[in-house]
């Protein structure tokens, strides 16, 4: 049986529809505040590095767990340990997307802000530890999880979904394409990307990348901190079915304002949870600097006390590499830490660990 799709992928931007609806413009005036105010506090954080790796790690659990891997937070920061023993399926998974979304933003800084195809394929083969690019063939169809019932057809011939690509591709990086504001403009790229559905597997997390690297493309932040996923997970059923409205409703001049409306929400809502995040790291690493200084004064650096908020978990592997100190001097510096209480000391097997208490109990906090 040869399927055919069942919804046109449209050219971008609808020009039928109005996205200056008052409901619109004040979801829109909204998303702009908080992601302005969020790009502000990001930027109090003295090593971004900081903020990518950490933030990423709760970004890539968020996503995975819409696609149904589900990782404990001992898990999601025993996976940032890189000790393959301790690694679960739906670990691996969610250490795999956090690899895949810092790429895409190294990729995208490297190509002078271009957010090409041959990046969304690399992010698909690092996601999924595969070779494989856009779909060349049918039979991908999208189905209601709980009945099973095929919910969307999506394009199905290889030379249709690399022409839609290509087309997406050139709206994604052509600022003169439309005169839509950019956060607009991300939701009509989310929706179109999820609808092309180019990939064999993983497009829902991959078109969730595509929106926060967009974001930056688009300077409304400088790095990518924005995670949608926890969003899109506690509004799963609206998610979707606003997705598959905008193809079942023709015309679909109100599907089309409620999805970017939805959309606008996520980023609003999304920005005030991170803004609280990451004034809360500040603050913390303002008092742990301030321990520092007081109980171990030897001790402290710019560089130890960042490694201790890069990774939640630390080992003594990664403070020799980050500090390019020995081994010996590693263990010594996260031993003293642990008598004075700044992290805690973790032993499993033949494997040691610090903790980072207080960080955990606020990303932990920040999750609920």
């Amino acid at each position: 049986m040869v399927l055919q799709a069942n919804y046109a992928i449209p050219d971008l931007p609808p020009t039928s529809v109005d996205f200056q609806t008052p409901e619109l413009l004040i979801a829109l005036v909204s998303a702009h505040r908080y992601l302005a105010e969020l790009k502000g506090c990001a930027a109090s954080i003295p090593n971004q590095g900081i903020l990518i790796n950490t933030l990423a790690l709760q970004e890539a659990k968020a996503s995975s767990e819409v696609e149904s891997y589900v990782t404990t937070q001992d898990e999601l920061f025993q996976a940032d340990l890189h000790i393959a023993e301790w690694m679960s399926p739906a670990a691996k998974e969610v250490s795999r997307y956090r690899e895949a979304l810092t790429h895409g933003f190294e990729r995208m800084r490297q190509q002078r802000g271009i957010l090409s195809n041959g990046t969304l394929i690399a992010l698909f083969q690092l996601l999924k530890n595969s070779s494989e690019t856009f779909r060349t063939s049918g039979g991908t169809v999208l189905k209601n999880e709980r009945t099973g019932a095929t919910v969307f057809v999506p394009p199905q011939d290889g030379a249709g979904i690399l022409a839609h690509m290509q087309a997406l591709e050139r709206f994604i990086n052509d600022e003169t394409a439309c005169d839509l504001d950019p956060l607009i403009k991300m939701a009509l790229i989310h929706h179109q990307f999820e609808s092309i559905h180019p990939f064999s597997d993983g497009n829902g997390r991959i078109g969730r990348i595509l929106c926060v690297l967009y974001l930056v493309r688009s300077g409304l932040l400088d790095t990518p901190v924005l995670y949608l996923s926890r969003y899109i997970n506690q509004h799963k059923g609206d998610y979707y079915r606003l997705l598959q409205t905008v193809r079942d409703e023709m015309p679909n001049v109100a599907a089309w304002q409620a999805w970017v409306v939805f959309m606008l929400n996520a980023v609003a809502d999304t920005a005030q949870r991170v803004v609280q995040l990451v004034g809360g790291m500040r603050d913390l690493m303002a008092e742990t600097k301030r321990r520092m200084r007081a109980d171990v004064p030897k001790l402290y650096s710019q560089d130890l006390l960042n490694n201790l908020f890069r990774h939640p978990y630390t080992r003594i592997e990664f403070v020799q590499r980050d500090l390019r100190i020995t081994r010996q001097t590693a263990a010594r510096y996260l031993r003293q830490l642990a008598q004075v209480g700044l992290v805690q000391e973790h032993s499993q097997g033949k494997h040691l660990y610090f903790i980072n208490a207080p960080l955990v109990q606020l990303l932990v906090q920040g999750e609920k």
